[in-house]
């Protein structure tokens, strides 16, 4: 394939509102022309906001926008060759089809023998020749869409931009105009850059996706990249269906996972602490004696194409697709192809956290004070009838100048509704299965968000307050 430039870049883009809440955190992105790029995440990872930013109608707080190598980041949205497409269609329902499409010309002062030829063009581009004395309130869904779209277009755009457009439609109509819109960009030839929080979509129209979570991009590769080789466990679970395990490498090419021993392509270092991602169509049930490991089938769901069987293995669940039923309570065996076993290093979801020394010379984080000796923290240091603590030499510590780490895993801290028991409280922003346990984002007002396994289910959005037992604590001095 031929060569194409960039068109649009991001270079450490940052976009930070006035309550302190960052959207967008130091996202990188090149965008070549003509090109299908879709922004995946779930709500509030900032795939809109980067997107208004690329528009104009938000303006960073940080870092530069570069459209065919020349700044734009404080160029307003009409000196831009960039149109939005929005999910409210935002027709105006006093005009016609013509006069809505052609409302953008008159505002640029086309000539009036013009536009009725550019109209005419985009109008049998979205396959609505004929439509244009139709008022847009007698209109169906997927039509208002093609209208919206066709407004967008009339203008020669050089960049298309389209924000969750197909997010009112129903199943049908919505798989309809994916299609639709990917023959629309390869007649046309420019840019697309679309946000959805629906993989399928991504997976379907994109020439390349960027998976962001938590206003970071993830992962940036094709849809076959991001759906065989997650980067990690939130972009494995987020797209498509994953089986996800917590394992450990056993020797060269052999990693053992979810109870049993299993051969991979993936060459990690024998000892490595890792997650294994195994999709459910990968699974293979056999008779109990054939697999890797041995379950129960717990749960059969016929879902048109496939069954979707779920086999419960020691604390472990596996999800199977297959065109084969099964029956609750069979004992099965469970098999895994080498080259299905996709091996990530594990990633370290250690909790670490600066405490304070009080005027009471107690350690304390947020406002709670944590029961432990300074003295044993603090290598040689001593302290005095009156409360105050002396170093090695003698001299008086001063807090200003000391720090003291403190380190906690997640599976030492325990989620509890009762809020204020809590020493830390937040609200669950992310959660993964992981087939013995589910580990949970805790979004925070504090400078960092806490990372907790559990092997209950909680629901996305469930206020918490989080209980860190001082004994499970690790302490480290930084001066």
């Amino acid at each position: 394939m031929e060569h194409r430039k960039n068109i649009i870049e991001l270079k450490h883009i940052t976009k930070t509102y006035e309550d302190g809440f960052t959207a967008v955190d130091d996202f990188n992105l090149e965008v070549r022309q003509g090109e299908f790029v879709t922004f995946l995440g779930p709500s509030g990872c900032g795939k809109t906001t980067t997107l208004r930013m690329i528009a104009g109608f938000d303006i960073p707080t940080e870092g530069e926008i570069l459209l065919n190598g020349k700044p734009i980041t404080n160029l307003p949205p009409n000196k831009r060759p960039i149109n939005t497409v929005f999910q409210r269609y935002a027709l105006f329902p006093h005009m016609n089809i013509y006069e809505n499409i052609a409302f953008g010309l008159k505002q640029k002062n086309t000539p009036k023998d013009i536009i009725p030829k550019k109209v005419k063009k985009v109008l049998e581009l979205v396959d609505l020749e004929g439509f244009e004395n139709r008022s847009t309130t007698t209109l169906s869904g997927g039509q208002q869409q093609r209208v919206a779209i066709a407004r967008a277009l009339v203008n020669e755009p050089q960049i298309l931009l389209l924000d969750e457009p197909l997010g009112a439609l129903d199943l049908k109509m919505r798989k309809e105009m994916q299609l639709e819109l990917k023959a629309m960009h390869r007649e046309l030839g420019i840019t697309f850059i679309y946000v959805t929080h629906d993989q399928e979509e991504a997976l379907t129209m994109s020439d390349k996706i960027v998976v962001m979570s938590e206003g970071k991009m993830q992962q940036i590769g094709t849809p076959e990249d991001i759906y065989n080789e997650p980067i990690n466990a939130f972009v494995a679970d987020f797209i498509g269906e994953s089986n996800i395990f917590n394992g450990i490498m056993t020797g060269k090419l052999r990693a053992r996972f979810c109870g049993g021993e299993f051969v991979c392509v993936d060459d990690v270092e024998e000892g490595t602490h890792i997650t294994a991602v195994v999709r459910p169509e990968d699974v293979i049930l056999t008779a109990p004696g054939q697999g890797n490991i041995r379950g129960i089938v717990t749960s059969v769901i016929f879902k048109g194409m496939h069954y979707e069987i779920t086999v419960e293995s020691g604390k472990n669940e596996i999800v199977a697709q297959s065109v084969n039923s099964a029956t609750p309570g069979e004992r099965v065996g469970v098999k895994v192809e080498p080259d299905n076993i996709h091996i990530m290093i594990a990633e370290d979801h250690t909790n670490i956290f600066a405490a304070e020394i009080n005027k009471n010379w107690e350690l304390e984080y947020n406002e709670n004070v944590l029961n432990v000796d300074l003295t044993a923290i603090i290598r040689g240091s001593r302290m005095m009838e009156d409360g105050t603590l002396l170093d090695a030499n003698g001299v008086e510590i001063d807090k200003r100048k000391i720090r003291i780490m403190v380190s906690i895993q997640p599976q030492h801290i325990k989620m509890t509704d009762e809020i204020e028991q809590g020493m830390v409280q937040g609200y669950i922003s992310n959660l993964i299965y992981k087939g013995d346990h589910y580990s949970y984002v805790i979004h925070t007002d504090l400078e960092q968000d806490f990372v907790v396994d559990d092997e209950y289910l909680w629901n996305m959005d469930d206020q918490v307050g989080l209980l860190m037992p001082v004994e499970k604590m690790t302490f480290t001095v930084k001066r």
